[in-house]
């Protein structure tokens, strides 16, 4: 009987001691944490657009948090940007930092990639725009027509994926999930950054 008062007391402390660590420590850290200068709250539209991220799964292949030069000098070199601070996360909900990184990271696609035209023809295709890409295409956002409609948003897509004689439309929610990637552009600069978190 008594080691086994001694085991559930050795559990329970460790219980405490992992909770203490995991959760309260950086709940304590973090919640008087404010909007980085410079961001921004979503717009409706990249709203539902980010709702078009979660529900297509691009998570699950790409990270929107590029690490410190002292940590990955990788995620620099690769043009990626500063590192990410928790106030640049401060609208999001639930939070998108994702954990593979099958493709390249987000984070600042906004300022890498600032073509409507470049995000809607690299999402129906992503091969015509990065050879040996292996992004999947998401052809489902897109209408393909005999020929546009007045307030169609056509894509231009490169003439060897273009199906022939026909016009691809971008569909509503092609659209908003543009102008959520296109907002995803941390390059307003942060105060108070830890050393070694880089530019």
């Amino acid at each position: 009987m008594q080691s086994e008062v001694k085991l559930l007391s050795g559990a329970m402390v460790t219980l405490a001691l992992a909770t203490a660590t995991l959760v309260i420590v950086p709940y304590m850290r973090l919640s008087d944490v404010k909007p980085a200068e410079g961001l921004k709250p979503y717009t409706a539209i990249q709203l539902r657009g980010r709702q078009q991220y979660i529900k297509n799964g691009c998570v699950y292949c790409h990270s929107q948090q590029p690490r410190s030069q002292s940590q990955t000098p990788a995620d620099f070199k690769r043009g990626w940007g500063r590192a990410s601070v928790a106030g640049d996360y401060y609208y999001d909900s639930p939070h998108l930092l994702g954990t593979m990184r099958t493709g390249p990271d987000l984070f600042n696609i906004g300022a890498r990639q600032p073509s409507v035209d470049w995000n809607l023809g690299h999402l129906y295709q992503p091969r015509a725009y990065v050879p040996g890409s292996i992004m999947p295409s998401y052809p489902f956002l897109f209408q393909v027509k005999d020929k546009a409609d007045p307030g169609d948003r056509v894509v231009v897509i490169p003439p060897s994926y273009a199906p022939v004689g026909k016009v691809v439309v971008a569909t509503p929610e092609a659209l908003d999930l543009v102008q959520y990637l296109i907002s995803l552009n941390h390059t307003y600069p942060v105060k108070n950054v830890p050393p070694g978190l880089g530019k």
